[in-house]
């Protein structure tokens, strides 16, 4: 099958370069790729691969070992000096995000255990993409489990294997490539830090660039073969610029006036750890040899800042990821920095000098809502609350909030029975104990789901004092984020006036609820009753969607229905319909001051729901976890 050339990919020029400085530098250790759907992100990721040098490898040797340099550990080693190799094109393996643990790390091979009943490991996807790439379509979707195996391929360079008999160690180290729509979801900070690079792509908004990249994709579906052959020689052009930036790589010198440039800009973005600074200094070396110089200078180090850093800001999934331009120029350009040849002076009529404070206002601290407008009710940083989760044991999918029985998790034990992924050694070891043949033994998996996390917010009168508000709207940018980190999809709705509105249906972007948070006015009556009628509905439809995944419902209010005729009972009768449908609840009490009306505890026990103040989210207010009931 022919794949779309990458030369001819158009209006992608930030991610054409980090995959090309990967390319000639595999040490950076990877791009990640954010971007809506349907902008090339997989085509140019496919594209690059075929643009990459050969591979020199061991012949008969399944863990691609280096003739030059093999792994004295290699499970099919050790090789001797002299053995023979072969030159093969580099490799591009794809990691499909609901593969098994199995898959991806090895296991005992299946045909082998059941023909002569003898522990032969056979290699996985890790060992594949040793020495090539590793791509992750849609890695924000990966379940825990996987991405716990990748971390640990990442830091250590190996995979270890053991289980079912078997007791294997080998080298995996690869240039990891993972692509992802932000509006399904964050990444794991942990997995986010492991991509040397960055980048953010999206559809052009030049209409001639727009009618380019339709003519160039028209001309491709209709005839591939001569598309591919009229960009074969820019194709091939790029292939020996990669492969003679590669070897020059090892050659560029960078100085310590870089490397105090490198230091200096790290240290101003306030970025976690050193591997920031070991990321940018290795993509400025690559930049440097693919532009053909022999040492870094400034442009090399701000193109490295510019990939390397913006997600290494990010504190939280509502952080801006955006690298600050303006700092980053005046920290390149301070007077008692050597101007660089290869720049022109008249770029910066001013020097490079901090903007005017009377032109533009102070850059605001880092980790702070730097999005957020400077209103009065805006929320503060979020902080780390309580686990409110489901209680019993649920099926849904996996994740990080309440006890279920899944598919995907830690197998404990064995049973019988005729469903559910087969246990091999339990198989193995029962069959050959019993005469009447094989024995299937099922895996007993244990697991933590996700949930869908409805958060049903009063916006009304009642809660619009300037200090009320703000604390309401940091609990729940709290709860939001520590739905982030659960995996949990989420949802929101407010009510105010005389109705409630689905602010956002349930989805697994945490950064659009918060802006959609930020965004919240407050006034009016309040419609409680409205409120929680439209949140049975919204879990109602969800639950047809998503049968498996479990509902816990935030109620945040002061409790106090003002809207309508019968307005407490009516909110009572429809806490009640939520209770019937079985509907975990928490209601999270926003009344304040030293006379209260205690209505939200009301409502909670008409719930059947955990019952907590606003300051008691937090979870430094507790000693204690607090479980929701059954759903």
């Amino acid at each position: 099958m022919l794949v779309y050339p990458f030369s001819a990919v158009v209006g992608s020029d930030d991610l054409a370069l980090a995959l090309t400085l990967c390319a000639v530098s595999p040490s950076i250790g990877g791009v990640l790729v954010r971007g809506e759907k349907g902008t090339a992100k997989s085509t140019m990721v496919r594209a690059q691969a075929g643009l990459l040098p050969q591979v020199a490898e061991v012949d008969g040797c399944r863990f691609a070992c280096d003739p030059s340099s093999p792994d004295p550990r290699c499970p099919d080693g050790p090789h001797p000096a002299d053995a023979p190799s072969h030159i093969r094109p580099a490799r591009l393996v794809e990691f499909p995000v609901g593969a098994s643990e199995d898959r991806v790390t090895g296991s005992l091979h299946l045909g082998k255990a059941l023909s002569a009943r003898t522990a032969e490991y056979e290699p996985g996807l890790l060992a594949l993409a040793h020495r090539g790439v590793l791509y992750v379509d849609e890695v924000n979707l990966l379940h825990d489990h996987l991405v716990d195996l990748l971390l640990d391929a990442a830091a250590m360079g190996r995979s270890t294997v053991e289980r079912d008999g078997v007791s294997v160690s080998h080298a995996a180290t690869f240039v990891l490539v993972g692509t992802m729509n932000p509006e399904e979801g964050e990444l794991r900070p942990q997995l986010l830090d492991r991509f040397g690079l960055a980048v953010d792509v999206a559809a052009p908004r030049d209409p001639q660039l727009r009618v380019e990249i339709v003519r160039r994709r028209l001309a491709f579906d209709a005839d591939p073969d001569s598309f591919v052959a009229q960009w074969s020689a820019a194709e091939q052009d790029l292939s020996r610029r990669i492969a003679s930036a590669r070897e020059r790589v090892s050659t560029v010198r960078l100085g310590d006036d870089a490397l105090v440039s490198i230091a200096e800009i790290c240290a101003a973005f306030d970025v976690d750890g050193m591997r920031a600074d070991l990321v940018t200094a290795k993509t400025a070396v690559a930049h440097a040899a693919w532009a053909g110089r022999d040492d870094v200078t400034r442009e090399d180090v701000a193109v490295a800042a510019k990939l390397a850093l913006p997600h290494r800001r990010r504190r939280n999934p509502f952080d801006n990821p955006d690298t600050d331009d303006d700092l980053l120029d005046e920290l390149l350009n301070r007077p008692d920095s050597q101007p660089d040849p290869d720049l022109d002076p008249d770029d910066d009529p001013d020097g490079g000098g901090a903007p005017d404070p009377e032109d533009s206002p102070a850059d605001p601290p880092s980790g702070s809502n730097t999005s957020v407008p400077n209103s009065v009710d805006a929320p503060a940083d979020p902080y780390r609350t309580r686990l409110f989760s489901v209680d019993r044991t649920g099926r849904g999918v996996a994740g990080r909030r309440s006890k279920a029985a899944t598919t995907i998790g830690r197998t404990v034990g064995d049973r019988a029975g005729d469903t559910g992924a087969v246990h091999l050694p339990a198989t193995i070891r029962a069959s050959a104990l019993t005469s009447r043949g094989w024995d299937v033994r099922r895996k007993v998996v244990e697991g933590r789901e996700a949930n869908l996390v409805l958060l049903c917010v009063d916006a009304s009168g009642s809660m619009a004092a300037k200090q009320r508000m703000t604390q309401v709207k940091t609990a729940i940018l709290s709860l939001l984020l520590d739905a982030y980190r659960r995996r949990d999809t989420v949802g929101l709705v407010t009510f105010r006036g005389d109705s409630a509105t689905v602010a956002l249906p349930p989805t697994n972007s945490v950064d659009v609820a918060a802006a959609r948070l930020r965004e919240l006015p407050a006034g009016g009556r309040t419609p409680l009753a409205e409120g929680l009628a439209e949140a049975a509905e919204t879990i109602r439809r969800h639950r047809l969607r998503d049968p498996d995944r479990r509902a816990l419902l935030v109620v945040v209010t002061d409790g106090r229905a003002t809207s309508g005729t019968d307005a407490v009972a009516r909110s009572l009768e429809a806490a009640d319909v939520l209770r019937a449908q079985g509907v975990a609840a928490v209601v999270v009490d926003s009344e304040t001051g030293r006379f209260r009306m205690g209505l939200a505890a009301q409502l909670a026990d008409r719930l059947g729901a955990e019952y907590v103040q606003v300051g008691e989210v937090h979870a430094d207010a507790l000693t204690s976890i607090v479980r929701g009931r059954a759903a």
